[in-house]
């Protein structure tokens, strides 16, 4: 009898044996989750770099909306204000010499720095505009290319071309001059 109960809890615990079952699930569910993962972290790269470009932008807009070289008539000065807000905006120093830029593949040749004139009511004032933007094909397009980290979106869903996913970033800043 004593037999026969060990045998009956063998087979019984043999029915119910599980060894295994965990790993299939992993298997199932690991790549759905590597996806997600990866794609969160691309989106948390695109999204930071966005962040970063706006706010250089900004800084930069400022800084040519305080400084009163940016409309001088003598053209050395209005120019060095000039550099040193595309300086400020790629590096965040005046002078970018031996500093990294802030975003990879970011240059002063990205940054576009204009003044322009509005009507308000009965008077003019003055804007200051900061904008990045590249060059394709020798045109000049406003936003700049983001760089593709190690996984790409474009892989995962099967599109080709650097357009495809990944569109140009173009933050800009517009502010009023205040000299």
């Amino acid at each position: 009898m004593k037999l026969y109960t060990r045998l009956r809890q063998y087979i019984t615990h043999l029915v119910r044996k599980e060894n295994g079952g965990a790993i299939v699930e992993l298997a199932i569910v690991f790549p759905i989750l590597l996806l997600l993962f990866v794609g969160t972290a691309e989106l948390g790269r695109l999204f930071y770099t966005y962040t970063t470009l706006a706010k250089a932008t900004k800084s930069g807009a400022r800084y040519l909306s305080n400084s009163r070289d940016f409309t001088s008539s003598d053209a050395p000065t209005a120019a060095n204000a000039l550099t040193h807000a595309k300086s400020l905006v790629v590096c965040g120093y005046e002078d970018c010499t031996g500093k990294v830029p802030i975003v990879k593949g970011l240059s002063t040749s990205n940054v576009k720095a204009t003044l322009f004139t509005q009507t308000e009511g009965t008077s003019l004032v003055q804007y200051v505009k900061v904008e990045i933007v590249s060059t394709e094909n020798g045109v000049e397009v406003p936003g700049f290319r983001y760089t593709r980290g190690i996984f790409t979106l474009d892989g995962v869903t099967g599109a080709s071309g650097p357009t495809s996913v990944y569109k140009l970033l173009g933050p800009k800043t517009t502010m009023r001059y205040l000299l």
